[in-house]
């Protein structure tokens, strides 16, 4: 038999390679072959996994191509190839499926390219490779090398998904410091013109007997996240509703649970079920993209924005569920202008996280086709990203990298939430502020450094200091408790010397020292020592005597501590 690595490189450590798993177990491929998977990050070096894979001394390798890997595999290949010349490799993955045949002209390091779904694909490919049938002509889904020509086979019939394995050990997942990912459907309804799932048909659903009982596998190990990887989780409300009621009446009280779903299908009896669940339970990803009518029906995207954030509105009063909603900036039909607005819009919905992502135009797509008609001008290289359009500059997309960055640090980290909410209305508008912002970091040079969390304090006070309407004894108070919020404070910036609790500090001693002035909020730490209680808490006071505990045992997605303002606190 010839030894076959499958390969995975992800974009972080904490990234589970899902394909690698499927590819590896369907049909007890690595049982009834020589497999060995191996999964790296980006960001290792790439002598690292070169030096891995060499020792292996494997006969094939097979390479995961996704957007964020497929250049530094374009570099792997080359070198395996001369440290390994005679070992085939193979790639797989969307960033080779649509444009397979070209691929391998360019690239003649590689042997073999299976197209699109790949589970009976790669099956198939491995009998072939260690028993010689079927052969490669009759295995559909592949782009191969035969002689001098470049032969294409037939595109495989979608997978029957309840055929799909398990794709996790049972005693790895107790264990397992990643995020699980998992489906439970394939495809999406929707033909959105910069999204490669536009080009599949239809939507394909595990059976639900067979998803619950992998489900019950995660919560049985109590594992930390599961994020479901459906391009539209909530596209078939039977489905979606019937997923939910099962994790609500097995919630373990610890696993959080991702959802990528589109908000303005939700109606009021789901998000009425919804309100009822544990905080920290679920969370949504939600892509607005923009909320400009000409740039959605330019990209063919129907999604009522008036119903969206509504509903966002309704997720959000319920206080339990964390929200992720997604822009696109280098649409068709939208200046700098316009998107400033659909990042208004976005913003006022108090999202705990808003992501401001820029257009990549991936081969295969509509948008890829018809770039030419909206002027879009972009990077020949992976991932592809918008450098311009004919209502874009290059001075426009830089900009709004500036204030990507800034969004990113200020407001997606979650440490400066009491702070913004303080000061961003001092600004004409959101938009505004984070491009000040931006401004103010890049005339300053701070991109040019690693900046901590103190100095990201210090940046922010000077900032400010250029308002004249900011308090800024309001603005330190804010950003002490946002401080307190994260860790117990121990090291402060310098000009942040507002403290109250020195005098207070008999009082503080008193409270810890007797449990019954804590043990309503904090019931878990019962019996233990006072002192203990302490070192995992803290205890804040506030202008008027107002004191808030802080316990740090328990964080929410953005690893904010959960607290209380307390009433007659001093009381015997």
């Amino acid at each position: 038999m010839k030894k076959i690595i499958l390969v995975a490189i992800g974009a972080k450590f904490i990234h589970a390679s899902l394909a690698l798993r499927y590819l590896s177990r369907f049909a007890d491929n690595d049982q009834r072959h020589q497999l060995v998977t191996m999964e790296f990050t980006i960001n290792q070096r790439p002598d690292f996994i070169l030096n891995e894979i060499f020792m292996q001394k494997p006969d094939v390798i097979m390479f995961s191509c996704y957007i964020w890997n497929i250049e530094l595999i374009k570099q792997l290949m080359i070198t395996l190839k001369k440290i390994l010349p005679q070992t085939s490799l193979m790639l797989g993955g969307p960033e080779v499926s649509y444009n397979s045949e070209d691929f391998l002209r360019k690239h003649q390091e590689v042997a073999l390219i299976m197209r699109g779904e790949g589970e009976l694909t790669i099956t198939e490919l491995l009998d072939h490779l260690d028993f010689g049938a079927p052969s490669l002509a009759d295995i559909a889904g592949i782009t191969y090398r035969e002689d001098k020509r470049v032969v294409s086979t037939p595109e495989r019939p979608p997978l029957d998904l309840s055929l799909l394995p398990f794709p996790y050990d049972h005693d790895q997942l107790e264990t397992i410091d990643k995020i699980i990912y998992y489906e439970s459907s394939r495809g999406c309804p929707y033909h959105c013109a910069y999204c490669l799932s536009s080009i599949e048909k239809g939507v394909r659903f595990l059976p639900l007997d067979k998803i619950f009982a992998e489900l019950d596998r995660f919560l049985a190990a109590n594992v930390r996240q599961v994020k479901f990887i459906d391009r539209t989780f909530n596209c078939n409300k039977k489905h979606t509703m019937a997923i939910w009621r099962y994790l609500a009446q097995h919630d373990n009280g610890v696993t959080n649970f991702h959802f990528e779903l589109t908000a303005d299908l939700l109606d009021e009896e789901m998000i009425a079920f919804l309100q009822t669940l544990r905080k920290g339970f679920f969370q949504f990803e939600i892509g607005v993209q923009s909320t400009n009518p000409q740039t959605m029906a330019a990209i063919h995207r129907q999604v009522n924005f008036e119903r969206l954030a509504k509903t966002v509105k309704k997720i959000h009063c319920g206080g339990n569920i964390h929200q992720h909603l997604d822009l696109i900036a280098g649409l068709p039909n939208e200046d700098y202008d316009s998107f400033g607005r659909s990042f208004n819009d976005v913003y006022q919905l108090a999202p705990e996280q808003l992501q401001l992502g820029f257009l990549k135009v991936l081969e295969g797509t509509y948008l890829a086709a018809h770039c030419q008609q909206w002027g879009i001008i972009f990077r020949d290289y992976a991932p592809y990203e918008v450098l311009a359009t004919n209502m874009l500059t290059p001075e426009d997309v830089f900009r709004l990298k500036r204030i990507e960055e800034m969004v990113e640090t200020y407001y997606n980290s979650g440490k400066f939430i009491q702070t913004l909410d303080y000061i961003v209305p001092f600004y004409d508008n959101p938009f505004a502020f984070y491009e000040k912002l931006g401004d103010y970091w890049q005339t300053n040079s701070y991109h040019y450094r690693s900046n901590s969390k103190l100095t990201l304090c210090d940046i922010l006070y000077q900032f400010i200091q250029q308002n004249n309407a900011i308090d800024e004894t309001i603005f330190k108070w804010r950003l002490k408790f946002d401080l307190c919020l994260h860790e117990k404070p121990k090291k402060l910036p310098q000009w942040l010397n507002d403290d109250l609790n020195s005098l207070y500090r008999t009082a503080i001693v008193d409270f810890y020292r007797h449990e019954s002035r804590w043990i309503h909020y904090l019931p878990h730490y019962r019996q233990l020592d006072s002192k203990i209680v302490e070192r995992r808490t803290h205890l804040e006071i506030f202008p008027d005597g107002r004191a808030v505990l802080f316990d740090y045992d328990h964080k929410d997605l953005l690893a904010n501590a959960r607290f209380w303002l307390l009433e007659h606190w001093q009381d015997k």
